[in-house]
Order: C-alpha cells, then sequence, then structure tokens
C-alpha cells in the first residue's frame, strides 16, 4: 500500500496534523465549521463538556458533547483555500494512519454541518430567516484541481445554469456545481427555505459589490437571481459552501450548510441583529443534531 511522503501530509512532532493542530483522537465523527473563529465558542458554550481546545492561525477546534452526541466545531477562516485545507485534513485524521501513513483499509465518513452568514439575492425572502442549501455553484475554481464530476442531477442544473446565466456574463472561471446531502438536507431542513447558493471567491466584486473598483458584468445580481430551474432557484451568495459539498463529495463526507441570511441584497437592507440571528441558528442545529 503507498505510503504517503511527508512532504504531502505534514505530521507536526505531536503527532498533530500540521494547520489544525489536531491529533486524530481529539476530533469527534459529527462537525460544526464556523467561518468566524470567536463563533466556535458562541456553539460550545452549549456543550455538555468541552474535552479538548485546540488552537492554531484561525483553526480553532472545540471538542466534546452536546446532549451526550461526541462533536466538535471548527472555525475555517473565509474562503474556499481555507476549506481546502480543513477538509483535506479532518479526512486525513480519520482515514490516514499516521504511523504507517498509509490510508485505512475502513474509510469514515464525517457528518460535517456548516453555519455561517449569507447575503440573499431574492426580494421575497426575510431577512433574519434560515436556509439550507440545496447546491453550492462554485466561481471559486477549487474543485477543476480536483476530480469531482457532476453526478446526474448536477449535471443537469449546472447545464440550465449555463444556458441561461452563463451565456450573458464573463465568468473568469468556469463555474462548477455540487449538491448537498440529501440525508442530512432531510435531517435538518424540514422547515428551512432551500436554494443553490453561489460560492464566491471575494466579498466585493466577486459578489457584485462595487466601492471604488469598477465590476464587469453589469446587472450581475438581478441575472443570478433570475435563474430558476424547476424548484431550484440562486438565493444566496457566501465564500465556503461549493467547496465544502464539491470535497465532501470527493473524500466520502457526508455535508449540508446551513445560511443565516442576514442581508438582502435585493432589497439593500441588512439585519439589525446579526449575532441573535446566528445564535438562534446555532441552537437550533445543535437540537437537530
Amino acid at each position: 500500500m503507498k505510503i504517503i511522503p511527508a512532504s504531502e501530509l505534514i505530521i507536526n512532532p505531536d503527532g498533530s496534523i500540521y494547520h489544525l493542530n489536531l491529533r486524530p483522537e481529539q476530533l469527534a465523527p459529527t462537525v460544526i465549521t464556523v467561518g468566524d473563529p470567536d463563533r466556535v465558542s458562541a456553539v460550545s458554550k452549549h456543550f455538555d463538556r468541552i474535552d479538548h481546545q485546540v488552537q492554531k492561525r484561525e483553526f480553532v477546534t472545540h471538542t466534546g458533547s452536546y446532549q451526550g452526541k461526541p462533536l466538535s466545531v471548527i472555525s475555517t477562516g473565509i474562503g474556499t483555500d481555507n476549506i481546502d485545507i480543513v477538509f483535506n485534513e479532518l479526512d486525513a485524521l480519520v482515514n490516514v494512519d499516521f504511523a504507517t501513513r498509509q490510508v485505512k483499509t475502513k474509510l469514515q465518513s464525517l457528518d460535517i454541518i456548516r453555519i455561517g452568514t449569507s447575503g440573499c439575492l431574492q426580494a421575497d425572502i426575510p431577512l433574519d430567516s434560515f436556509l439550507l442549501s440545496s447546491y453550492g455553484l462554485g466561481l471559486d475554481g477549487l474543485l477543476h484541481f480536483y476530480n469531482a464530476p457532476h453526478n446526474a442531477d448536477e449535471t443537469m442544473v449546472h447545464h440550465m445554469f449555463m444556458e441561461a446565466v452563463g451565456k450573458k456574463m464573463s465568468f473568469p472561471i468556469r463555474p462548477y456545481l455540487a449538491q448537498g446531502s440529501q440525508a442530512l438536507l432531510e435531517k435538518f431542513g424540514s422547515d428551512m427555505l432551500k436554494g443553490i447558493t453561489v460560492t464566491c471567491p471575494g466579498f466585493y466584486a466577486p459578489q457584485g459589490r462595487q466601492v471604488r473598483a469598477e465590476i464587469i458584468n453589469e446587472n450581475y445580481l438581478e441575472n443570478l437571481a433570475d435563474f430558476q430551474y424547476d424548484e431550484h432557484r440562486i438565493t444566496n451568495f457566501e465564500m465556503e459552501t461549493a467547496g465544502i459539498y464539491g470535497l465532501a463529495k470527493v473524500l466520502g463526507h457526508q455535508a449540508i450548510s446551513c445560511n443565516a441570511l442576514i442581508a438582502n441584497r435585493a432589497t439593500n437592507r441588512f439585519s439589525q441583529h446579526p449575532a441573535q440571528t446566528v445564535d438562534k441558528l446555532i441552537e437550533l442545529v445543535l437540537d437537530r443534531i
């Protein structure tokens, strides 16, 4: 069996993985990801107990239990570049034997739930509501570096998007599509809104914001918001979901993205109490775990 070289999988002298600084025994099989390192404690304050607290750079992890269920919460920072690090290292923690540097014969699938903030693209969706991403539409390019072909559903939705929207707009890269875990969508999303979440490689021009620098796509937000195929429509913007869904598929994990909609780009409104909205989403997700 192939041995993974030290240059490809970096293990710290204490037996922890390079960026996350975690050892395999410090990770639970259910993982909540948050972007903001300060949000980790906002989740773990609800735990029955905290067994491990680890921090390196923007990656903060608390592992313990909630109502008796083992649970980890980890901050990823912003963007799919960080998702690439976090997901590959989470996978290595459960599916690579650090002593032999070989992939384990029996692979483990993690349940990974993102709790994040997002901006809505539809005027009819109220501020401070919660949305589960049925798909992530990636404008970042991360998945093009992996062998991650679209499945049949992804292929159809992606084709319809490119026909309806792609021809109207100038994208610096080729968009990709990745579907969320159907099992987790059913478990968490019975009463949540659902939609296609656009994952962008930046916060300003990539999300249609123009402060001083001119953006290249006229009617960018309107063209995205107008897309609908069957029950699928583009509902919101953020910076991680498509990478999460794509890498979860590549690595064999189950992932969903739960979004607190704190801005409405169609109406130019921002939540008056975003922290409270995020706290409510945290409590909702924990109760459903």
